[in-house]
């Protein structure tokens, strides 16, 4: 069985837009690619079955209309090419090594079998859902999470925006007691149920198809977790006040380095003081403590 490749230039202005219109293309897979020497690029891959030069067609109006909505774009046209089944499959899983994140967390895919010798395997399937820790936000929240979390066992941890269920994983293999976990996409949950499964974790973790504003009535939370985008955090910036407890940490991360100015001074009114920044290839995370009651 034959396959298509289509390479698609971005930025971090118009990636999630354009991977998103390549999985409602009818994407096997999608993956982002970024390096110190080379631009961003997206590669999707199609079933040969899909016609080539429609699927160019559609992807070049699409970043074109992007363009003309005033988003930044990235130099280069689209490019697609056929490819052979082991070919596909040996890109997609090269495009997911496992990695070492922070002090003691081995993100690994499940079809890599070694772990790393003192860390603690976090095993992701890749899929449609947001989070296989190799983003530069994800990456950083994991980070941020690993030294939070360190010689303490929340009880309850809350994660808004769950996409692959990985920081909830995380966080119960880093001793959290329960987890509840939010995300408003089906595919999300799905997903993050399938890998909270994989990793044991499936009694640990409450998932829910809902947004924080859905959460009444429940005790605030020692631990809320957030890798969403900068405007997200403006929006739940209410709902982080009273979702975190008092003297309780809040780890954002899909901050653009130029936007996290606005987020921590968005936060600062409803009581959260910055106690930590981490930057990986330009995306921020960060680590804030809410005021004590």
């Amino acid at each position: 069985m034959a396959f298509w490749q289509i390479t698609v230039p971005t930025s971090p202005e118009t990636s999630e837009g354009l991977t998103n219109f390549l999985w409602e293309q009818g994407a096997l897979g999608v993956v982002e690619e970024e390096s110190l020497l080379a631009a961003a690029r997206l590669r999707a891959f199609f079933p040969d079955s899909a016609s080539s030069t429609a699927l160019a067609t559609s992807v070049r109006e699409y970043a074109a209309g992007l363009s003309t909505l005033g988003f930044l774009t990235a130099p280069g046209d689209v490019e697609i090419a056929p490819l052979l089944e082991e070919a596909w499959a040996g890109a997609w899983q090269q495009s997911f090594p496992p990695m070492a994140v922070g002090r003691r967390l081995w993100v690994k895919p499940p079809w890599e079998a070694a772990d790393a010798r003192g860390r603690i395997p976090v095993v992701i399937e890749p899929g449609r859902a947001f989070g296989t820790g190799h983003h530069g936000s994800t990456e950083g929240c994991l980070t941020l999470l690993d030294e939070a979390i360190a010689g303490t066992r929340p009880e309850r941890v809350l994660d808004i925006g769950t996409g692959t269920g990985i920081l909830a994983v995380a966080a119960v293999k880093l001793g959290a007691g329960l987890v509840v976990a939010l995300d408003v996409d089906p595919d999300a949950i799905a997903a993050a149920r399938v890998n909270a499964a994989r990793n044991d974790c499936a009694e640990r973790i409450d998932l829910l198809m809902a947004g924080p504003e859905s959460l009444r009535d429940v005790p605030p939370f020692p631990l809320v977790l957030a890798n969403l985008l900068a405007h997200t955090h403006l929006a739940l910036a209410p709902h982080y006040r009273r979702l975190a407890a008092p003297g309780g940490t809040l780890i954002l991360g899909g901050i653009l380095e130029h936007e996290d100015k606005d987020v921590i001074a968005a936060l600062d009114p409803a009581g959260f003081a910055l106690r930590g920044r981490l930057v990986i290839e330009g995306w921020s995370s960060l680590l804030l403590v809410a005021a004590a009651a």
